[in-house]
């Protein structure tokens, strides 16, 4: 009996998911009874087969299911439905910005509505596509990667939402955006903000990570500011000690060595820099500054040769030559 009653609900289910809006429970008697519904649940679940229409790229199927859904319940759908319907079929189209734009236009006006969730998910899908590469024609005329348009999408999703689920993909979507086109000090500010926003937890955990790897791909040499660089040691200092196991998981001990080694040659040039100039005392200064904070690097392998050369003897100037020839 209990394999029959088994079978019987896998039927149950089969069926209520072949009626689409009729929903179906098994009574006490073994028969099959009509679940009712809300007004509200059969409203939404008609949003629903007009979303799978868009999603199929089936304009007219969707623009005939709206207008079912307006004949049989004309009160339950108002003027955010005419709005969301609109920006639907705008979509369905390959019209993304002008979508975007009315749904946008439908959560100004109608920021209460049921169909905000929907006209938001909406909108995330157009700024990932965005983000992705997409283009948009700008002036009629020309195409440009909508990369900037995606940002913005993102970003208003993220204002409307506050700290929400949504909010928080579509942060994600933007600072990811700026790590796969390089664009470190944007990433690093968007992680920052990420990390006031969401502190604890799995997206706290990763927005230090992401800070700590910005700042450290931003730095570009041993001939520009090392403040970057300190900033992204201090960061993964911070997240070793907070998140142990993960950061041996990742390596984040070679990785401060690494950045050790960065800093290491970077000192060491500024003493290079004093030897040529004439500044030995100076450069002995920096030679003796690598070999105390970092012993046992390259640099200050390389430090302790440069002082143990005899420091080279002093040119007479042009001018005192030729003054003591004519002396002598």
């Amino acid at each position: 009996m209990r394999y029959v009653a088994i079978v019987l609900v896998g039927l149950v289910l089969a069926a209520s998911a072949a009626i689409g809006a009729e929903v179906y429970r098994l009574g006490e008697g073994g028969e099959l009874e009509q679940v009712g519904q809300s007004e509200e649940e059969q409203y939404l679940l008609r949003v629903a087969e007009v979303k799978r229409f868009v999603n199929e790229g089936n304009a007219k199927a969707a623009k005939e299911a709206a207008e079912q859904l307006k004949e049989e319940r004309p009160g339950a759908a108002g003027e955010d439905f005419d709005a969301y319907i609109e920006a639907e079929l705008l979509l369905c189209k390959g019209k993304l910005t002008k979508a975007a734009r009315r749904y946008d236009k439908l959560l100004d006006d109608e920021p209460e509505s049921g169909l905000r969730d929907a006209a938001m998910e909406r909108l995330f899908e157009i700024g990932t596509d965005y983000l992705g590469g997409r283009k948009k024609r700008v002036l009629k005329i020309f195409k440009v990667r909508g990369y900037a348009e995606g940002v913005r999408i993102m970003e208003k999703i993220s204002d409307r939402a506050g700290t929400g689920e949504i909010s928080q993909r579509a942060a994600v979507a933007v600072v990811r955006h700026y790590e796969r086109r390089g664009k470190w000090e944007d990433a690093y500010l968007k992680w920052s903000e990420i990390s006031t926003l969401w502190p604890l937890g799995d997206l706290g955990r990763e927005s230090l990570l992401g800070m700590a790897r910005a700042k450290y791909a931003a730095y570009k040499g041993s001939e520009y500011d090392t403040s970057g660089i300190v900033s992204a040691k201090s960061y993964y200092e911070n997240f070793r000690l907070r998140y142990s196991d993960e950061a041996g998981e990742i390596g984040v001990d070679r990785i401060i060595e690494e950045i050790d080694a960065k800093l290491a040659v970077k000192e060491l040039d500024t003493a290079r820099y004093y030897a040529r100039t004439g500044g030995r005392e100076a450069a002995n200064m920096y030679y003796q500054m690598v070999i105390d904070k970092w012993p046992v690097s390259e640099a200050a392998a390389a430090a302790r040769e440069e002082m143990a050369k005899p420091e080279p003897k002093k040119k007479e100037d042009t001018w005192l030559k030729k003054l003591k020839r004519l002396v002598l």
